[in-house]
């Protein structure tokens, strides 16, 4: 059971942590869900691929509980920090001249600079950072908190509430959080922006959280399946008693 635990536990954490680091490098972009879907409102590209952190958070969380949420989230953040620094230094590397050729053009034949664009796009700023972090590490220890608070208020039944439940209180503070920091306190938009936008990417995750719940069950289903169910619940137990990092 020891090799499939750790096999599960590595498996879950590597999802877990492309997807976050991967939603970090995106989240730059601001999107139009109107030009999109027809629907009004921003949201960031980032928030696309959330919700396989939510599913993947909370099924750590089960298996392995709290402890384990915080010990790959404590290592997301470290290498989100690390993909931040190496980013940010490839843009300060002198770009090759044809980089520069003042005869390049985009589709519509507008001169197009290929480094001035590299930059702006991965030159994110000190504002976005801290605001990602922030918000991340924030939503993650909260998120594990309340799944194992729901977990044995409810004595462990009703999975889908635990963590639909977690997924939503957190995801409220981490929804604003994040662009509070990075572009209200750090960048130049209004607070009417940042609620607008992040009001936005809450009802998103919102949603997601909603649908994904078959999901969530189809995963435990699988994992069930892998460790059988002696070593289903000797991991569940020590799951909610395990609380400290």
């Amino acid at each position: 059971m020891s090799h499939k635990k750790q096999q599960l536990y590595l498996v879950l954490s590597g999802i877990f942590i492309v997807n976050a680091l991967l939603a970090e490098i995106i989240g730059v972009k601001i999107f139009s869900v109107e030009a999109l879907l027809g629907l009004p409102g921003n949201l960031t590209a980032g928030v696309l691929i959330w919700p396989v952190v939510f599913v993947t958070t909370d099924i750590i969380n089960e298996y392995f509980g709290r402890a384990g949420v915080l010990r790959v989230s404590y290592l997301t953040v470290a290498l989100i920090l690390f993909a931040f620094v190496v980013i940010y230094a490839t843009t300060k590397l002198p770009p090759a001249a044809f980089w520069l050729d003042v005869n390049k053009t985009d589709a519509q034949g507008r001169p197009f600079n290929i480094d001035f664009a590299y930059q702006s796009i991965f030159r994110q700023g000190l504002g976005i950072i801290t605001g990602s972090i922030t918000a991340f590490g924030i939503g993650q220890v909260l998120d594990a908190t309340v799944f194992q608070a729901i977990r044995r208020a409810t004595k462990g039944r009703y999975v889908w509430l635990r963590a639909t439940g977690s997924t939503l209180i957190s995801q409220l503070v981490d929804s604003f959080v994040v662009l509070y920091v990075a572009f209200y306190l750090f960048g130049n938009w209004t607070l009417d922006q940042v609620l607008s936008v992040a009001n936005t990417n809450y009802w998103y995750k919102f949603a997601a959280a909603i649908l994904l719940t078959p999901v969530l069950y189809l995963a435990h289903f699988l994992i069930d399946r892998y460790l059988g169910e002696e070593a289903t619940t000797e991991l569940q137990q020590e799951a909610a008693a395990n609380v400290s990092v």
